[in-house]
């Protein structure tokens, strides 16, 4: 004769099984999506990458125009198109030009992401989206001057994915870092924030 769990014990595993559940995927979701704890002023650590033009782009390259800058890779399925539609859509609000307002994406992925794989990309969506790619090197030395992760997920084959902070950095006219947009943030409070970055 097989032993069945009463109803309140079944009840019980079935909270418990839930609750390994919510944890797992909130761990994930707190790497991928949190802001960085403690971003610095972006011309605090020294950095160089290189734009899809052939250009280089350092720390001092951050002066002059205030920029919205976000990691990500050009295989993501879903949060680095998502938020660079967004990001196009909040300069058209805006009536901002490039020269007002730059769009910088850094990818966290150098190993296949050339700079005419990520041009052809970022063409898709705004072709004075400013690309930046780097050595494996060069993009840890960039990601921690934001203070962003990134985290290859293995699978294998070519056809992996990246884990990495989600967030939009807001980067002041000076260097200086202005705050975060986060991923999903409200189109109005995304604005607001453009607003209070480009001094309007």
């Amino acid at each position: 004769m097989t032993d069945t769990p009463s109803p309140t014990l079944a009840r019980f595993r079935m909270i418990l099984w839930g609750l390994v559940i919510v944890a797992a995927l909130g761990a994930t979701a707190l790497f991928v999506f949190r802001p960085p704890a403690n971003p610095l002023g972006v011309t605090d650590m020294p950095f160089a990458l290189e734009t899809t033009t052939g250009e280089t782009f350092t720390e001092a390259s951050f002066k002059g125009t205030p920029s919205l800058v976000f990691f990500g890779y050009t295989f993501c399925p879903d949060v680095c198109p998502t938020t660079l539609t967004e990001t196009v859509a909040w300069k058209q609000q805006l009536g901002l030009s490039n020269d007002e307002l730059r769009t910088i994406f850094i990818t966290v992925d150098p190993e296949r992401d050339t700079k005419e794989v990520l041009a052809d990309y970022l063409g898709g969506f705004d072709p004075q989206v400013i690309g930046l790619v780097g050595t494996p090197e060069q993009t840890a030395a960039v990601k921690a001057a934001f203070g962003a992760m990134s985290q290859k997920v293995d699978s294998g084959d070519e056809f992996y994915l990246v884990n990495h902070t989600a967030s939009v950095f807001l980067v002041n006219r000076d260097g200086s870092f202005e705050g975060t947009i986060a991923y999903g943030e409200a189109k109005d409070t995304a604005v607001a924030k453009i607003k209070r970055l480009i001094g309007g």
